[in-house]
């Protein structure tokens, strides 16, 4: 059928959501163009570009843009598109553009604020009043963009919510991931891994608060592994990939004991009074470096909070014990791209650096036994979604009819209220005008 907005916001239910928000077309071009232009979204970390010129292309929804650092120190967001023929400028995932960016089509040339620099046969151009033209502006910077703590989001709407209303005290997340580095301070490192979900990105966001699928989905990988485990002789040293996968075999009870916190505007994250990190070795060295940085009761504080799962709308997701971070770039309404990020904790012991890599690569990577598990649930419910038995998705799990959408709730670990939460922003931000 065909949609618009109204018609679109009517998909989502208080306990149930229509298929069509997964597998429409329609649907899928308009929440890009409203949700992801209305939402402040991920773009990348400012280490990512320590020097002048040095850039990244990358997407906000399907809509390409490019980062890149200003001679003045600033970072700049721009638009990836040439102002004359509309051509990709930047089309490496990362580089250096020096002291501006040059079209490969007709050579026209920008500064790294995007405006014009030169172009060829500026005579050409005298006497038609060039000057007063879309064109003359440059490469289009984003309309809102905001450094928090190195990590850069962007806004495309011109007008709209703004960073702090936006996110609110869900950035806790993202400063005790910081705060986790002796010095206050991120860096990537080990580069990213990237690989193709044939699903809906919302897929992937709604499953990072589900906890009820770790011990059945993964018993064939995470289960397999602690099976074997089981079989080494008494007083075998526990490998790290152990105590990796282990916690996902958790029982309904102690994913139940974790808890889930929600936040406005979509934001929320599993593991309120302990997580499937809280049991990792002490890594030698790093609890008297927090101690010394931070004095020993902020230390503890800091290393005693071990949030699961952050999900921030509309598509990023963090750990913050470890290091790690996750975009869904939606490509199409059945297709995504997912980037595994990781960072280094600055003046932190290299093995914590070990550990997050390690825990990438057998979770979060095209290699993994455990992604792969939730890649062929994804695959499979995008495939079934087509039936036209039941059109409905029901997301029922522990409602309470006084939920609304600008709710700050602590509630049991198993309930699905965040994935609630993430569609009521969703129908929020998938509006005509920009959002206030």
């Amino acid at each position: 059928m065909p949609y618009d907005i109204p018609s679109a916001r009517a998909l989502i239910r208080e306990t149930e959501v229509h298929r069509d928000i997964y597998t429409s077309p329609e649907v899928f071009d308009l929440e890009m163009k409203h949700v992801f232009g209305n939402a402040w979204v991920y773009v990348g970390h400012a280490s990512q570009i320590p020097a002048m010129g040095d850039f990244i292309t990358t997407t906000t929804g399907v809509t390409p843009v490019v980062m890149v650092r200003r001679g003045d120190g600033g970072i700049s967001v721009l638009y990836n598109r040439c102002p004359h023929k509309g051509t990709r400028v930047a089309n490496e995932l990362c580089g250096n553009a020096g002291r501006f960016f040059r079209c490969p089509y007709h050579a026209w040339s920008f500064r790294l604020d995007g405006s014009i620099a030169a172009i060829p046969m500026p005579e050409a151009y005298a006497r038609t009043e060039f000057k007063g033209s879309e064109a003359a502006k440059g490469m289009t910077p984003v309309a809102a963009v905001h450094v928090y703590r190195d990590f850069v989001f962007a806004r495309l709407a011109a007008e709209g919510i703004g960073f702090e209303d936006f996110f609110g005290d869900s950035l806790s997340s993202l400063d005790n991931m910081v705060d986790r580095s002796p010095v206050g301070r991120l860096e990537v490192a080990g580069g990213v891994l990237r690989y193709l979900h044939h699903c809906n990105y919302k897929m992937l966001m709604e499953n990072l608060t589900d906890t009820c699928h770790p011990m059945v989905a993964h018993e064939s990988s995470a289960g397999t592994a602690v099976a074997v485990w089981n079989t080494m002789p008494p007083g075998t040293p526990k490998h790290p990939a152990v105590e990796i996968y282990a916690p996902f075999m958790s029982s309904y009870q102690a994913f139940d004991s974790m808890g889930v916190q929600v936040w406005p505007n979509g934001h929320g994250h599993t593991g309120v009074s302990h997580s499937i990190h809280s049991d990792y070795s002490a890594i030698p060295g790093y609890y008297e470096q927090m101690v010394a940085a931070h004095g020993e009761e902020k230390a503890r504080r800091i290393l005693d909070t071990n949030r699961h799962n952050t999900a921030y709308f509309p598509n990023m997701t963090m750990k913050g014990p470890i290091q790690a971070l996750r975009i869904f770039k939606p490509i199409a309404a059945d297709k995504t791209m997912v980037e595994s990020w990781t960072f280094r904790l600055v003046g932190a012991p290299d093995k914590l650096l070990e550990r997050t890599l390690m825990y990438s690569r057998l979770i979060n990577a095209p290699t993994s036994p455990v992604g792969h598990d939730d890649l062929e649930m994804y695959e499979r419910a995008q495939d079934a979604l087509h039936a036209d038995g039941n059109v409905w998705i029901n997301t029922q799990r522990n409602y309470d009819p006084g939920e609304t959408p600008e709710d700050t709730a602590v509630t049991n670990g198993t309930t699905e209220r965040q994935m609630r939460n993430q569609l009521r922003a969703w129908k929020k931000f998938m509006a005509e005008r920009v959002v206030a």
